[in-house]
């Protein structure tokens, strides 16, 4: 086949693109570009993440050694629309964003499908630790063989006309076997490239100094509003409520004993604080769901997994149908720092059955 590799010049992708390469596969590679860090106005350049020069010449090294062409796509004006403005809402509307997610789904492979279609490509094919499998005419998401690198979570915005042409070259294998991969084959450029968990747009790591620079006018007007004790009573104010999420415990007032935010309420520039036990929710709803291995829930009450952020092993749960677009999960015990803007992901065994974006949780337990 003739496959459109995305490349992002770290040592996954490179393995990748090389692994369809001796495969025996056509390869062109592809290295899209959604952020310049010369416009982060940064004091001192950083060179991890994504984006940079070196990157793409990294990316365009693996190409030249293993005679493949590449190509350099600039996405900074569709990158900044859809996600950056999305980041930025998200977070004035009091919630916490995922951008990856979205970059994934509305960036990164429409523009990858959109490139294939112009060169000829029979398919497409990424870095991501994750497995495509098929069951009655439907594809579906599946979790990594190596479930400490496992990235099926950011995967579930994917649609089944997506899934049909994506390839995951690493689905099957460890980090370790990728970077030895990587030695053998002579990619001293990526070998030991350490792996980027930063937003690529946020290169410091500092949300807050970017939201304050997209929008300074609102967000000083949001500074002093109060902090809400959950029994209801004022216990001090805030710095701006886009600067908390939930489960945050640095910055609010002591009170004795360690206090989190449970809740925050931008319509009244509100931060609700309250002991470690109004963490715990049993229901969480979600919103702008996309099934994966099956088109509906095969009964109400179907029994799942559900993760609600990466890094989270997941928790037995149940799930209920409440419109074509939203569901609603109900745990079996208690689930730590539901957050509004997160994503939630429900699976079945290793089989990614829907995902979606957490709107709220309740029931706290």
């Amino acid at each position: 086949m003739r496959v459109l590799v995305a490349m992002s010049g770290g040592v996954d992708s490179s393995v990748a693109a090389v692994l369809l390469k001796k495969a025996g596969h056509e390869v062109i590679g592809l290295t899209m570009k959604t952020w310049s860090y010369e416009s982060a106005d940064l004091p001192k350049r950083k060179n991890t993440g994504c984006c940079n020069l070196d990157d793409i010449n990294d990316a365009r090294s693996v190409g030249v050694a293993y005679g493949f062409p590449h190509y350099v796509l600039d996405l900074r004006e569709e990158f900044g629309q859809a996600v950056i403005e999305h980041f930025v809402s998200e977070y004035l509307a009091g919630r916490t964003p995922n951008p990856c997610i979205l970059c994934n789904t509305y960036i990164k492979w429409d523009a990858l499908l959109r490139r294939a279609k112009q060169l000829g490509c029979d398919a497409i094919a990424t870095g991501h630790y994750a497995r495509i499998g098929q069951q009655g005419g439907r594809y579906f998401i599946r979790r990594a063989a190596d479930l400490t690198k496992d990235q099926s979570y950011v995967l579930w915005g994917l649609s089944q006309e997506v899934l049909a042409q994506t390839i995951f070259p690493l689905g099957e294998q460890t980090k370790a076997q990728t970077r030895l991969l990587a030695a053998q084959w002579g990619l001293s450029r990526v070998a030991e490239k350490k792996d980027s968990y930063e937003i690529c747009f946020i290169p410091e790591g500092d949300y807050r100094k970017f939201l304050e620079k997209k929008a300074p006018d609102l967000i000083e007007s949001l500074k002093g509003g109060p902090i809400q004790h959950v029994e209801g009573y004022i216990v001090g104010t805030h710095e701006g409520y886009p600067f908390y999420t939930i489960g945050q415990r640095r910055g609010l007032p002591a009170l004795g004993k360690p206090h989190y935010v449970i809740d925050i309420q931008p319509e009244t520039n509100t931060i609700v604080i309250g002991p470690e036990e109004y963490l715990h929710q049993r229901v969480l709803y979600m919103r702008d769901i996309v099934w994966h291995k099956y088109p509906s829930l095969p009964y109400e009450g179907y029994p799942v997994h559900v993760k609600i952020r990466h890094m989270d092993p997941g928790h037995t749960a149940r799930l209920f149908t409440l419109s074509e677009t939203r569901l609603k999960v109900v745990f079996d015990v208690g689930v730590k720092a539901i957050t509004p803007g997160q994503a939630a992901v429900a699976y079945e065994g290793d089989d990614l059955l829907v995902g979606g974006w957490i709107e709220r949780g309740e029931s706290y337990a």
